[in-house]
């Protein structure tokens, strides 16, 4: 069984017992979150689709972790006008242990 859900501006495909890592969320490690914008669930060949959302499904996770990730070098030149800058990001994230699905 397997949930398609929003969050962030993103979808992720979650199931049961995985970990997935998604845009950065409010809350301390442990603590449990509700995710309700769930877009499909599947289970075998009964498929759900919602539209937009399936009506009363959730999907449980905890916080498994916070943190940030590799950094990355934005470059930017103008050619000939000695214009040379560099930035460096590192885009904050929650990692998610999926709990279970609910109907």
């Amino acid at each position: 069984m397997y949930a398609i859900v929003k969050t962030g501006g993103k979808q992720y495909q979650v199931a049961a017992g995985e970990q997935v890592r998604v845009e950065k969320l409010a809350g301390n490690v442990g603590d449990t979150v509700e995710l309700d914008e769930v877009l499909l669930i599947a289970d075998g060949d009964h498929v759900e689709v919602g539209q937009p959302v399936v009506a009363g499904a959730t999907v449980v996770a905890t916080i498994a972790e916070q943190g940030k990730d590799k950094k990355i070098r934005v470059f930017k030149k103008k050619r000939r006008k000695g214009y040379r800058l560099t930035k460096g990001h590192r885009q904050a994230y929650t990692a998610l242990k999926i709990a279970e699905i609910n109907r």
